[in-house]
């Protein structure tokens, strides 16, 4: 018998029909080598106790502005000060690379994601977006719509997608093969209801879905989606097909990491209806590269590479006055135990909700009931190595690569944009753990190591690539205790989304899960906003 041990993990993260279609050897396979990169943990963890912290005299630093976290909100808020003129301020990073889930790895092969690994083509609506992109020359000319036209080696390349079912690839990430007429029809009828949605106007003119979504409508129409989960949307408009249910499913992990009966249906519908121009009409057109969103943290983090403090982690935030002036204390620990202490007439805290309490002083005996309002999901990825790209039946290889059958989202080919069939390759495996607790998909998810995860990724793999294992060369693994925020039943236009953006003596939050959207437009647009209220503030100080 094989060791029961795998047996249970791989029956408990890829499902018990797995392990029964697949079987189990005498023993469990070797493994490629690898390595457990990623968020650190220990040092977040000690100061979730609240350790004193002495700061001597000589190891304070004052500053206008202190951004605390430098994923894609703090860099942003660092660009938008930059932009305006403030030179005076300093971003503090617990991690010793920047970019949160954005961050990207790199072999002498090519880079790679460790999360978020695109971008959708901004609209002319999102000005801010635009020109942040257009400094990286992913434009060439707008179109009729007045929209910037991304250029052809930005563009994924075609195919795009396929899916893995029943021993074969097909095309496109709706399960054609074997659908009846009544799959077909309600998908007809599915698209219908989004291109109502895409051409929808409140009595402001205001679209129902928007990037940033702030620019959105409030309708009471919209409100109400945000009642229903989206399964129960789903059952409300006689969804049935099980084609259709699926792709609704994957939609929701894809983006939010949550099943569709914890998904707001606001979101759901988000997600089908939001990156389209008008009805009819396709999305918008994803901007990628080989290290996903690595590229833009890069060019956010080049231009202050100086005034980014990498490897501090920020313990309080207390406010203080020195004469009359009101001043902002943060205290921060080096991993090697080293204090240091930040003066800050403003700060811009670009870290997720449930930090808050740990951070700032005056949350601490009493946190303020929002916070408890936000849920953040885990998810693991992984990067293999391969010799040669993977290869199956049907469909041949895409950029997205879905599994029907299984939990995980399947993997992003990392090479596909050279337009190689042969030599190296590197795949981007991605697993959601979608618990309703989601402490205990955070529990889950820490429990296993390297090892266990690699094994997990191969294992979901090897049914559409059986020899996937002799031809991988590495398999390097990730583990996102608090990935991305959840847009669950309620929480879009519940009130925990609006207090949290309120600002607290000083200190302005700014964080994609203020829009309850895990993604990097709603977190470059956060982060922005955040700065432009910090430079009102000091200005009329």
């Amino acid at each position: 018998m094989c060791s029961i041990n795998r047996r249970e993990m791989l029956a408990a993260f890829l499902g018990s029909a797995y392990v029964t279609a697949s079987g189990c050897g005498r023993r469990a396979p070797s493994l490629p080598p690898g390595q457990l990169v990623g968020a650190t943990v220990s040092l977040g963890h000690r100061l979730r106790d609240r350790p004193t912290i002495r700061i001597e005299p000589d190891q304070w630093h004052r500053h206008d502005v202190v951004i605390i976290g430098a994923g894609i909100a703090g860099l942003s808020a660092a660009r938008r000060l930059r932009q305006q003129g403030l030179r005076d301020f300093v971003v503090v990073e617990l991690e010793t690379e920047p970019g949160g889930t954005s961050r990207s790895g790199r072999s002498t092969l090519t880079g790679y994601p460790w999360g978020a690994h695109y971008v959708p083509a901004p609209t002319h609506e999102f000005p801010e977006l635009v020109n942040l992109l257009d400094e990286l020359h992913v434009f060439d000319g707008i179109d009729p719509h007045g929209d910037p036209v991304v250029a052809e080696q930005f563009r994924c390349r075609d195919p795009q997608e396929r899916i893995f079912y029943r021993g074969t690839w097909y095309e496109g990430l709706y399960l054609h093969p074997g659908a009846s007429a009544d799959d077909l029809a309600q998908r007809q009828r599915f698209h219908r209801l989004i291109d109502q949605w895409v051409g929808w106007r409140d009595a402001r003119g205001r679209r129902a879905f928007t990037i940033p979504m702030a620019a959105g409508s409030d309708d009471e129409q919209l409100r109400q989606l945000d009642r229903l989960s989206m399964t129960e949307w789903m059952e409300l408009h006689h969804f049935d097909s099980p084609r259709l249910r699926w792709l609704i499913e994957y939609a929701c992990r894809d983006d939010y990491g949550m099943h569709a009966d914890q998904t707001s249906a606001w979101a759901g519908l988000f997600y089908f209806a939001a990156r389209r121009v008008a009805p009819r009409e396709s999305s918008r057109p994803f901007i990628t590269w080989p290290e996903g969103n690595g590229r833009l943290v890069r060019h956010l983090h080049e231009p202050i590479r100086a005034q980014v403090h990498l490897g501090w982690a920020v313990a309080a935030i207390e406010s203080t006055r020195c004469g009359d002036q009101p001043w902002l204390e943060i205290r921060a620990l080096s991993r090697t135990g080293e204090p240091r202490g930040y003066r800050a007439k403003k700060v811009v805290l670009a870290v997720p909700q449930f930090l808050t309490p740990y951070l700032i002083a005056s949350y601490r005996n009493e946190p303020p009931a929002h916070v408890a309002e936000f849920q953040y999901g885990a998810w693991a990825v992984a990067n293999l190595t391969l010799q040669q790209p993977p290869t199956g039946d049907g469909f041949p290889l895409a950029w997205d690569n879905v599994l029907y059958e299984s939990p995980s989202l399947g993997y992003v080919c990392d090479t596909y944009q050279r337009g190689l069939g042969y030599g190296p390759s590197v795949l981007t495996y991605y697993y959601p753990l979608c618990d309703r607790d989601p402490n205990q998909g955070r529990e889950r998810l820490l429990q296993l190591g390297r090892a266990d995860w690699a094994e997990i990724a191969l294992s979901d793999l090897e049914r559409a690539h059986p020899r996937i294992r002799a031809t991988t060369r590495a398999v390097d693994v990730m583990r996102w205790g608090h990935a991305m925020i959840r847009p669950r039943v309620g929480f879009i236009w519940g009130d925990a989304r609006q207090a949290a953006a309120q600002p607290v003596d000083g200190i302005h939050c700014a964080h994609s899960d203020l829009s309850g959207l895990p993604l990097f437009e709603e977190a470059f647009y956060r982060g922005t906003r955040a700065a432009d209220a910090v430079l009102r503030e000091l200005s009329h100080a």
